[in-house]
């Protein structure tokens, strides 16, 4: 007759020190690239990874993926422990806004400036992914440098899967890019493709290089602000939609955003109850007046 009795792993050898393992990977990932970076980040006025998805999603609806995962590059020492992260520069899961589903993926700036390498854009591909498959929007939250040099051209290998995504998920799902930091180069390409782009004031750019290399190569003068800011950006050159005042209104307003989107192109566009007075009015005296 089988056994009922419960497996806890009680004085299995090495069972506590897995155990324990685990827990310091765990609390390392949560800590990204530090307290002294997450200070720095807060000094700028800003939120870390972790901190903006838990104010986008709903309370405890945040399942994480690929927690453990590290960088594989071993070149100019990165293969030495303190240069491996769990979860490396970038947070992605899945939750929901809203009581809504929805795919997350946050670049973590205290991890290397939240560059990407390859295991940074796999994670990313992987959420990308899964929505189209099961049909739920993506939404991107970037505070990124850019290509990890360190990793060459699997960086930008990596780059060119997600673009890929980009391409073969427009018009099926929508997608959304949060820009929450200064992106540049290979980090602003695909929030260009995506469906709505948004901005946060004097704390995010966006721009393919910095103002030094535009000094080097045309020997103008041009402030971050002026070459990639929100300001730039909403009124200029069209690339983004609209611009707030800081990090936790952005999110806020990305919230209340959401409540209007299909959750794709086979699902109806959400029908809201209507409390504006003024609106009922116009519609019954439309309706009266033919």
């Amino acid at each position: 007759q089988p056994s009922t009795e419960t497996v806890t792993g009680e004085g299995v050898p090495g069972k506590t020190g897995v155990n324990s393992r685990i827990e310091e990977k765990r609390r390392a990932a949560l800590l990204g690239g530090g307290q002294a970076r997450i200070d720095a980040q807060h000094k700028r006025g800003k939120l870390t990874a972790r901190e903006r998805i838990l104010l986008l999603l709903d309370p405890d609806s945040f399942d994480e993926y690929d927690m453990f995962v590290e960088h594989r590059c071993s070149d100019f020492g990165m293969d030495s422990n303190k240069n491996k992260y769990p979860g490396d520069s970038v947070v992605t899961g899945r939750g929901r806004i809203n009581g809504r589903l929805a795919y997350v993926f946050s670049q973590d700036f205290t991890v290397f400036g939240g560059s990407l390498s390859g295991a940074h854009a796999q994670k990313i591909c992987k959420v990308m992914d899964q929505a189209a498959m099961v049909g739920a929007p993506v939404i991107g939250l970037n505070d990124s440098g850019g290509a990890r040099i360190q990793e060459g051209v699997e960086s930008l290998a990596g780059y060119a899967d997600i673009f890929l995504r980009n391409v073969l998920c427009s018009g099926v799902v929508p997608q959304i890019s949060l820009i929450m930091g200064p992106c540049a180069g290979g980090a602003v390409y695909s929030p260009a493709l995506t469906d709505f782009t948004f901005m946060v004031k004097d704390t995010s750019y966006l721009f393919i290089t910095g103002p030094d290399v535009v000094k080097s190569v045309t020997n103008e003068d041009v402030t971050q602000e002026q070459l990639g800011g929100a300001k730039t950006h909403t009124a200029v050159s069209g690339v983004a939609h609209r611009a707030f005042e800081n990090d936790i209104d952005a999110l806020l307003n990305l919230r209340e955003f959401f409540n209007y989107l299909p959750l794709s192109n086979r699902d109806p566009a959400p029908v809201c109850e209507c409390h504006d007075p003024s609106v009922s009015t116009c519609v019954c005296t439309y309706i009266h007046a033919h």
